[in-house]
């Protein structure tokens, strides 16, 4: 709590600064999510355990992802899950397990080696997503490709997540406890098919017969979060969970009014997720291990820029529109905390710095992607239509 003061007072004083940082970030075409970071960093001496925030925070990244899945139903999930697999691999590889073996290299034991790879392998969804939708680049060629290998990280740093919580706790994870974990994603989705396929095929008719905007807000925000929560009562995701639950909904067909009431409360409530984030971040005495920082922080940008270059041709991507994907997937952010939490000592504070600077440089680079692409492969060339008359 801010100097004893009440948690209401201190949200209301948040909201009055996310006002200020994303006014300034309008005028100044700054990034605001690097702002809200830093200023959840800024408060993190002085902000403790305020459930306000906490809650929030969690709402938000719910909603993200319960809107993320609105826009893939299974059909189009299963199609870009097909063609997205060679990618996702690749992307284990490089951002996983090349970032372990650089960080035991390093002198790092292979279970702490194996945490920072966990902490630079996935991108962060919200990050991008949000990247997507402010610059407007959401139809892109590129941005289906993108989605499909965030979705395939989505699925994959949760497994990550629990076999740390088994090493942390003295334990060992062998096949019988990844078959388990793997089992309960299986079961999810597959409660989320049958359910879209049956008792919510025809959501889309029932919610326009709601005429009270309250009460649509209440269903729509309570079957995201009942849905998310249900996923963390098996031990998994709570974003894995929320996507699943939009994915559900997508089945009853088209996905506007929906989409057109969760906005609003997801935009008030994602700030605060990226300031509660950064007041998770505690510096410490000074940086420790700045040279593994430096390699590591180039390797994981360069990881993500080769998944997009070749994979985004596996994809059937052009050149220049898979470079573009590869550096629009370089920011670090949410599953990187979660993964950065079992970490202990210097680890932690090494991560904190990883997380911060990793999401500033992703951020960079996905807002001179187009610049970067046009600068290695000139102008693109405009299609010219026949102008000649029909006889």
């Amino acid at each position: 709590m801010l100097h004893d003061m009440p948690e209401l007072l201190d949200a209301g004083l948040i909201l009055l600064g996310i006002f200020i940082l994303g006014f300034f970030a309008l005028k100044t075409n700054f990034p605001n999510v690097i702002l809200f970071i830093l200023f959840g960093i800024g408060l993190g001496k002085f902000l403790t355990d305020n459930e306000i925030l906490h809650f929030a925070g969690e709402v938000a990244i719910v909603l993200l992802f319960f809107m993320l899945g609105l826009e893939f139903s299974i059909k189009r999930l299963a199609k870009i899950a097909k063609k997205v697999w060679t990618s996702g691999l690749l992307d284990i590889f490089l951002s996983l397990v090349v970032s372990m073996l650089v960080a035991f290299g390093f002198g790092m034991d292979w279970g702490t080696a194996f945490l920072i790879g966990g902490i630079t392998y996935a991108t962060s969804s919200s990050i991008t997503v949000k990247l997507l939708a402010d610059k407007e680049r959401m139809a892109n060629a590129e941005t289906e490709f993108v989605l499909g290998v965030l979705i395939f990280e989505d699925l994959i740093a949760p497994m990550i997540a629990a076999i740390l919580m088994a090493l942390s706790a003295g334990e060992g994870f062998g096949s019988k406890d990844f078959f388990l974990l793997a089992g309960k994603i299986i079961l999810l989705a597959a409660v989320a098919i049958i359910l879209g396929k049956t008792l919510f095929k025809k959501f889309e008719v029932f919610l326009e017969k709601v005429e009270d905007e309250d009460f649509k807000y209440a269903l729509l925000v309570g079957l995201a979060v009942v849905f998310a929560g249900f996923a963390m009562y098996m031990g998994l995701s709570e974003v894995l969970g929320a996507f699943l639950a939009g994915v559900m909904l997508a089945e009853a067909g088209k996905s506007e009014n929906i989409q057109n009431t969760v906005s609003p409360i997801r935009d008030l409530l994602l700030p605060v997720f990226f300031i509660h984030f950064g007041t998770t971040i505690s510096l410490g005495e000074g940086v420790p291990m700045i040279p593994l920082l430096i390699v590591l922080l180039i390797w994981s940008m360069l990881a993500k820029i080769l998944v997009g270059m070749i994979g985004g041709r596996m994809y059937g991507l052009s050149p220049r529109v898979a470079l573009r994907a590869g550096l629009s997937l370089c920011a670090r952010g949410e599953f990187s905390v979660v993964i950065a939490a079992f970490a202990i000592s210097s680890i932690k504070v090494f991560s904190g710095v990883y997380i911060v600077a990793a999401a500033a440089l992703g951020m960079l680079l996905f807002n001179f992607a187009p610049k970067i692409t046009r600068m290695i492969y000139g102008e693109p060339v405009a299609k010219v239509k026949s102008t000649k008359l029909p006889y």
